[in-house]
């Protein structure tokens, strides 16, 4: 739908199944348990098999706002980074930050393993019921902002599952006028 160059990295937003992306790392939006739920973690569970929940069980679950990292084991792509959205609450206990964090501590891991590629699903836009259009601009401002920091990271997918979902991320992708463009 759009592809942006903003400093050293491709940014990307398309419509696809996440779990069939060739890149460094997907990332999953995954429950606090991260033993597999519904939505993207469900497919992202199923399409890696069952050596992935048997690694996420030696993670002991992880808390809203921060990410863990596994290997891929079946996907295409090496590893799966999960992380844990908020739950939307009427935008009064933080969630606006708590997803942020969920895509900066993302990107802190895929600089911590030297990744160079990465595709994020719409984190909590599912059932967690996070407001589409802001959590876009979240997920955008959030990943260019972490940039700098990450340089081995040369290509960003925002993987959304629906038109709609791509449409909003495509708008303020196309819009971002920040430091670093």
């Amino acid at each position: 739908m759009l592809s942006r160059r903003i400093g050293g990295a491709e940014l990307e937003v398309i419509v696809a199944d996440i779990t069939t992306l060739g890149v460094d790392a997907i990332v999953n939006a995954a429950n606090s348990s991260l033993l597999g739920g519904g939505g993207v973690d469900g497919a992202i569970h199923r399409a890696a098999g069952p050596d992935l929940v048997a690694e996420c069980r030696m993670l002991h679950g992880c808390k809203t706002g921060d990410a863990k990292i596994t290997k891929g084991y079946r996907l295409k792509a090496a590893h799966v980074i999960h992380t844990v959205g908020p739950v939307w609450n009427g935008g009064t206990l933080n969630e606006d930050d708590l997803l942020a964090s969920c895509y900066r501590r993302s990107m802190e891991l895929c600089g911590k393993h030297e990744l160079t590629s990465v595709a994020f699903p719409a984190i909590s836009t599912g059932i967690f019921r996070f407001p589409a259009d802001r959590a876009a601009k979240i997920a955008i401002h959030t990943v260019i902002d972490a940039l700098p920091a990450v340089p081995s990271v040369g290509h960003v997918v925002f993987c959304c599952f629906s038109e709609a979902s791509a449409a909003l991320h495509t708008d303020v992708l196309a819009r971002y006028s920040g430091p670093c463009a």
